[in-house]
């Protein structure tokens, strides 16, 4: 049997990008999350591929090893893993939150990956296949995002996570990396208004396949960023690049016509004005 990618978080916008690009790879896929229905709908649009889904939250130590024991149960080789936990959390300071908010992204965004890959490292570890394992973040790790003080604090926390596993997987002849977007990432729902410099999900799909696709056994490094759109992310962006063309004409010319009404002169009675009296 044709060992499989496991997908971490398969129906968010990264996990569902990171799926379609592991299928168009002809990669099987192991697809994992709480949300039965999102993998019901992701397994409807994949009927023809090598494409199965788990119902699981392992976010937790329990739950990460029933996982594994799951896994097990299903015999099915696993060479890769992508974790794509990033979840979204209301927008405001932290002063004006309890301290148990901080608390709980801090379990959901760093200790669920510990969780997870303290039962999952040794998985890829057997019958020497020597797999990658990639955690997904989102942005705002490097310097603080106001209003999102949880997601910076936590994502610099995740950062130093990677950077402590990716030594000690190398015992294990396992490859951990942290794929950090400096982005937020561009969809279907959010193309409106996204920037032309976020990824997309699909985009960012195929970057976490080319990094779980390296053959070299070169030192690589923790943490890999990602600046901006992906290479492949040119001819989904036009169409973005064109509505910020003609938004930025838009209010370009309402800036000319407030502008222009600025500087106009104002009307002026007689009585306003100075000029000098006519001599009959």
């Amino acid at each position: 049997m044709k060992s499989a990618l496991l997908v971490l978080g398969a129906t968010g916008a990264i996990g569902r990008g990171v799926v379609r690009a592991a299928l168009d790879a002809g990669r099987p896929v192991v697809a994992v999350s709480p949300d039965r229905d999102g993998l019901r709908d992701l397994q409807g649009m994949h009927a023809h591929a090598d494409f199965s889904i788990l119902v699981a939250d392992p976010r937790n130590e329990r739950g990460a090893q029933a996982l594994v024991h799951e896994l097990r149960k299903r015999d099915r080789p696993i060479d890769g893993v992508v974790a794509a936990l990033c979840s979204e959390r209301e927008r405001g300071r932290m002063l004006d939150q309890s301290a148990d908010e901080l608390r709980e992204a801090l379990d959901t965004n760093v200790v669920a990956h510990l969780a997870l890959a303290r039962h999952l490292l040794p998985l890829l570890a057997e019958g020497g296949r020597s797999g990658g394992y990639l955690l997904i973040d989102g942005p705002g790790a490097q310097h603080p995002w106001a209003g999102y003080g949880h997601r910076s604090v936590g994502g610099a926390a995740l950062q130093m996570l990677a950077r402590v596993l990716h030594d000690e997987a190398r015992a294990l002849s396992v490859r951990l990396q942290l794929l950090a977007l400096d982005w937020p990432v561009r969809t279907a729902a959010n193309a409106k208004h996204a920037c032309k410099q976020w990824p997309s999900a699909d985009g960012i799909g195929r970057r976490a396949l080319a990094l779980l696709e390296r053959s070299d056994r070169t030192p690589t490094e923790a943490i890999v960023h990602c600046t901006g759109p992906c290479p492949d992310d040119a001819d989904a962006s036009q169409a973005s690049d064109s509505d910020t063309r003609l938004l930025t004409s838009r209010c370009l010319q309402d800036a000319r016509t407030l502008l222009g009404s600025l500087a106009s002169p104002l009307p002026t009675s007689k009585e306003e004005t100075h000029e000098p009296p006519t001599r009959n």
